[in-house]
């Protein structure tokens, strides 16, 4: 038995109808249809709630029906092994190439125009599907969140918690538009990439991303100097009067500040810090606005 008949057979039982579980389940009463007429894999159950909220309704033993899902996934996913993965559509490559540095689309639309869904593509395609996808699973549970990027791509809340389920559920090769609107458009403002060293920088949007700025390297580094090293830095994150208005951020970035013949002191930290206060120091990014 898999999970749709399982649960249309529960439904019949107890009288009840899509709309109810759809209610439980903080969903669309269209997802919860397309589950049970099969259009619509279920999502993983690591992955979601709705099958503790649906299963609650049904009066079904505590993850029952989590355990169907999960071997109608792997039926599923047996079957699909032997496809052949297919390239990118246009409207999700278009998504991906206009989140590239200004400086860097040319150039990156052109390999992508000569080596459809290459090596590179794949590559940066990936990375920024991970880091969005990092995102979603740390908020999946924070119903402000959810709320505040339903707003950025117009959709309502039940059809976010549908297009959540179905982001995390999707690979570089089952990509669509949709995934792309709902997240990779309002959470990624921007990416580069050395095409050197294929370290790539993913800079995400500070209102709905906890960490704002991604790096990934493949070159080999020597160790990094120590913190203590810098008694200039401990004075001054021991003096309240200097540090008091810090966040960590600011500090992991001091932090990262290093010196070979000299040794800053206490002060310079503190005017470093008013340096990253003042907007005049920075530029305001493409489609950004000065808060």
């Amino acid at each position: 038995m898999d999970v749709s008949l399982a649960i249309r057979h529960r439904l019949k039982e107890l009288g009840l109808e899509q709309r109810d579980l759809a209610r439980a389940a903080h969903v669309t009463e269209s997802y919860i249809s397309q589950l049970l007429t099969k259009k619509k894999l279920p999502p993983a159950p690591n992955r979601t709630d709705m099958y503790d909220k649906i299963g609650k309704v049904l009066k079904l033993p505590s993850g029952e029906l989590a355990k169907l899902a999960d071997l109608q996934r792997r039926e599923q996913l047996k079957k699909k092994l032997g496809d052949p993965p297919s390239p990118l559509m246009p409207d999700v490559r278009a998504v991906v190439l206009g989140k590239c540095a200004p400086d860097k689309e040319r150039q990156i639309r052109a390999i992508f125009e000569t080596q459809p869904f290459g090596e590179l593509e794949r590559f940066v395609t990936q990375k920024l599907v991970e880091v969005v996808k990092g995102v979603a699973r740390q908020e999946l549970a924070n119903t402000a969140w959810l709320r505040r990027v339903a707003r950025l791509s117009r959709k309502s809340y039940p059809q976010m918690r549908v297009t959540v389920l179905e982001f995390l559920d999707a690979t570089i090769f089952t990509l669509t538009r949709e995934n792309c609107v709902a997240f990779l458009e309002p959470l990624i403002e921007s990416w580069d990439i050395d095409l050197t060293t294929f370290c790539i920088e993913i800079v995400l949007n500070r209102h709905v991303a906890p960490e704002h700025h991604k790096t990934f390297e493949f070159i080999e580094k020597g160790p990094e100097q120590s913190v203590d090293e810098e008694p200039g830095l401990k004075e001054f994150l021991q003096d309240t009067s200097l540090s008091g208005e810090a966040t960590e951020e600011d500090i992991a970035f001091l932090k990262t500040l290093r010196f070979k013949n000299k040794r800053p002191t206490p002060l310079y930290y503190y005017r470093e810090l008013q340096s990253l206060r003042d907007p005049l120091h920075f530029r305001i990014p493409r489609g950004g606005r000065r808060e």
